[in-house]
């Protein structure tokens, strides 16, 4: 498989539609026979699960949504395994031992860690409790969101039972992870919601949120305290929401639904979450113009961001950079305040190529054995990595390079400048595109070297992670080709000095940590 040819990854993404699919149907069948206990104490309803399977499209199934909805099913299956194993153990300190390296490393990108080992260690007192409450909260969450993907078939499902309504505990609070309102209700599969009212607004505001949810037939109200506001009703295929109801804006034309552009997640001083907002319309435009300056540049990376990039989050959070999430595939948070319109260019295409090694690394086992171990350093972040996060940087940054080289080559000609000025770019910002393609050139190589050893020398790389590993250094070997006029350019800029720095810090890391020893890796 060739990393810019989008036609396998087309492929490969249907066989990942079907898997996840299928994931789903085995989530449901678990909880129907060897969980019921548990499910009915959570209050889970699992027949609506089953409900819901048919109504999915295919094409969804490899969606930021849905597959976030279904990762979390399967967390919580697997927590519930764990639960169950907990209150049979004999040995409850060994097991949380186990239980705490193991948490570690499937739950690198989630807060669950933090939720069953508050203190960083693994103490065994109370984990029964903690890991619980985890459970209740995540059982709370799936049903709230599989409740409003179509609230015509959460009406029709009640009808099917005979019930006459269905009361759903829930929360209107902002949520970070899919960046999400406060006082709205998500729904869909696209990321469409709709506003409480400002009576209602007021009164959850007094309320921290909690909601309940009333689903009665041919319509779903919301309570909180005595206060009750209708939001859907629906009878056959007349259908009405009562609160105002918002559609993403769309950034560009995606594969094969539009790209579309989320609220605004904006973080606080000390970095972390702390609210959500609407978006500004111009920065939505500032995305539409990044988006149409990689289609101009770069052909084969504007194919894979439009088959891998769904939903787009402004992110406002000063020095912190974009990110995305594993089980999230599709969703990119991209700081879109803190960072000029060359780094949203950038930004656009890294996140899109964690989601492509993601998808990649959903098919193929890449390496094995690492044990998470911090060992290998990392020119980005100027710290020790395990070899997971060496991977995943040296494929993205070198997707970066290609893809500034490609906006070197585009600022080019007789009509570069103006190019470039309609890209919203200076022509500083295309001497800083050819020093960043220098930079990560370097950086690249550097990391390669401590793939090449740890595939050749400890044996961690499978064939298909010595076959990637390949493909990079042949794409980084193009660049490489490609870039003897920049580098002759940026020794006569003001850009000069930094390349050197950080060729001589290279030189200086490699000095200090070399190639992995064997003795460090088993000490």
């Amino acid at each position: 498989m060739r990393l810019l040819d989008s036609q396998p990854l087309i492929k490969l993404q249907h066989e990942f539609r079907l898997s996840m699919r299928r994931l789903y149907a085995d989530l449901c069948r678990e909880l129907h026979v060897d969980y019921v206990d548990l499910s009915r104490e959570l209050k889970l309803p699992t027949g609506f699960f089953d409900h819901l399977q048919s109504a999915f499209p295919l094409e969804s199934y490899s969606t930021w949504k849905v597959v976030g909805w279904i990762e979390t099913l399967n967390d919580l299956v697997y927590l519930l395994d764990v639960y169950r194993q907990l209150k049979i153990e004999q040995d409850r300190t060994e097991f949380a031992a186990q239980f705490f390296d193991e948490c570690r490393e499937k739950f690198f990108e989630h807060g669950y860690f933090d939720d069953i080992f508050p203190s960083g260690r693994p103490h065994v007192r109370g984990l029964e409790k903690r890991l619980w409450a985890l459970c209740r909260r995540l059982a709370g969450e799936l049903t709230q969101e599989a409740l409003w993907f179509d609230p015509g078939l959460s009406v029709t499902w009640l009808r099917r039972q005979k019930l006459g309504r269905w009361d759903v505990p829930g929360n209107l609070k902002e949520h970070f992870e899919r960046a999400e309102l406060p006082g709205a209700i998500s729904t869909g599969i696209a990321g469409a919601w709709c506003e409480a009212p400002d009576d209602m607004r007021k009164v959850l505001s007094h309320s921290s949120g909690a909601v309940v949810f009333r689903v009665e037939s041919g319509r779903i109200k919301v309570r909180v305290g005595r206060t009750v506001s209708s939001v859907w009703s629906g009878q056959g295929k007349v259908r009405q929401w009562h609160w105002a109801y918002r559609s993403s804006m769309v950034a560009a034309k995606g594969k094969p639904d539009p790209v579309t552009v989320g609220p605004t997640l904006v973080y606080g001083k000390d970095r972390q979450p702390k609210t959500v907002k609407p978006t500004d319309p111009r920065q939505v435009d500032r995305i539409t113009r990044a988006w149409e300056t990689i289609r101009l540049a770069w052909t084969e990376g504007h194919d894979l961001l439009t088959l891998l990039t769904d939903r787009i989050i402004p992110l406002q959070a000063k020095g912190v950079v974009s990110f995305s999430y594993r089980h999230r595939p599709g969703l990119s948070f991209i700081n879109c305040f803190d960072r000029g319109n060359l780094d949203l260019i950038d930004d656009l295409i890294h996140e899109n190529s964690h989601h492509h090694l993601n998808l990649l690394l959903r098919k193929q086992v890449m390496y094995r054995g690492d044990r998470n171990q911090q060992i290998f350093y990392s020119p980005w972040r100027r710290s020790l990595r395990p070899l997971r996060g060496i991977l995943h940087a040296t494929f993205t940054f070198t997707m970066g390079a290609l893809l500034f080289e490609q906006l070197s080559s585009w600022g080019i000609g007789r009509h570069g400048a103006s190019e470039w000025k309609r890209a919203g770019l200076t022509m500083r910002d295309l001497q800083r595109a050819r020093f960043r393609c220098l930079e990560e050139l370097a950086s690249v190589r550097y990391s390669l070297q401590d793939l090449h050893y740890a595939d050749h020398h400890l044996g961690w790389l499978t064939g298909s992670g010595r076959r990637l590993v390949g493909q990079l250094t042949d794409l980084i070997d193009r660049v490489e080709r490609n870039s003897k006029r920049m580098a002759r350019d940026i020794d006569r800029s003001p850009f000069a000095p930094a390349l050197r720095k950080h060729l001589k810090e290279l030189q200086a890391a490699r000095h200090t940590y070399g190639p992995m020893r064997i003795t460090l890796v088993t000490s």
